[in-house]
């Protein structure tokens, strides 16, 4: 099968085609195989290809297949869903070190960790969702703020952010997000009660400090900040959640800092492809591109110029 192999640490052109031996059914006890048809390209993806996530995959040494979102069919059928039912989901390979990514044409997945596509969703919408749904609910769970408080949402344009000013709106949160120029009316309509450009993170302190005086009660930074210059945002006790790892700033004046790094949910994720089918949650999708262009994808999302996930069609 055709796979994108990481053939070093480096930028976009360490990436190159190459080809694998295909998944046979039974060889891994408790996994089952799923044909790909699309897969998204996370901001992880690029860090761990730079060699910026060595705490996490430090142990791992290329060439090894990136990629932990997709979508596709059903090679083997599971309790509840028969062989070629539409799937979503995501590997969780730089846990286990596999190497074994989702930049590839088969894969081999846990089963609690699958949800059945909807109808009216198609694949490329639906690889955009699992790992950018989950690190939103994740993230506003380790949040933990009381409906009334007020949340900063960095990112909030790109498809974490956006599924994270959608959650905290529907959980009673008030939201201000930090949006590409001319994303504001749009993520109002989301949820965010305020929305202001993006820049320098001195710039965005101070165009927040505008509109929310008083401070703010959390921070969730999917704009990979690392809390520079947004501390000072937070009141005494604040929560800061980054969605990197490596982006969590140092604690001060009681507030607690962390990272989320969003585990498999398969009931959450079958909830939310329901509401994106129902138009009751609204996801981004930038770019589809055909797997052997993996490079340019990879040039393409770190650019940010068309905010949302680059998707690549398998």
């Amino acid at each position: 099968m055709r796979v994108v192999e990481v053939t070093a640490y480096g930028g976009p052109e360490v990436l190159r085609m190459a080809r694998r031996p295909e998944p046979v059914v039974g060889d891994v006890p408790g996994r089952v195989r799923v044909r790909l048809k699309a897969a998204g390209v996370n901001q992880a993806d690029l860090r761990i290809r730079a060699g910026l996530y060595a705490d996490a995959v430090g142990a791992l040494k290329p060439p090894f297949v990136l990629g932990t979102d997709f979508a596709g069919r059903l090679l083997d059928p599971v309790p509840g869903m028969a062989e070629g039912t539409r799937v979503a989901g995501y590997v969780n390979w730089y846990e286990e070190l596999t190497g074994e990514g989702t930049y590839a044409e088969v894969v081999w997945v846990d089963p609690d960790w699958l949800a059945p596509i909807p109808d009216d969703v198609d694949f490329t919408v639906a690889a955009s969702v699992p790992l950018a749904s989950a690190t939103a609910q994740q993230g506003l769970d380790r949040l933990a703020l009381p409906a009334g408080a007020t949340l900063l949402v960095t990112g909030a344009s790109a498809v974490v952010g956006r599924f994270a000013v959608q959650y905290a709106h529907a959980a009673g949160l008030r939201v201000v997000a930090v949006a590409h120029e001319g994303d504001e009316s749009e993520l109002k309509i989301l949820g965010a009660d305020h929305a202001v450009p993006r820049g320098a993170p001195e710039d965005v302190a101070a165009r927040v400090m505008e509109v929310a005086p008083e401070r703010v009660d959390g921070i969730f930074d999917g704009a990979l900040f690392g809390g520079v210059g947004l501390l000072p945002l937070l009141k005494d006790d604040g929560v800061f959640v980054a969605i990197a790892p490596d982006r969590v700033p140092v604690a001060e004046r009681n507030i607690r800092v962390e990272a989320v790094r969003a585990r498999p949910d398969a009931a959450r994720l079958k909830e939310t492809l329901e509401k994106v089918a129902a138009r009751e949650l609204i996801t981004r999708v930038a770019d589809v591109m055909p797997l052997e262009e993996a490079a340019e994808a990879h040039r393409r999302a770190e650019a940010g110029h068309r905010p949302g996930r680059v998707i690549l069609m398998i």
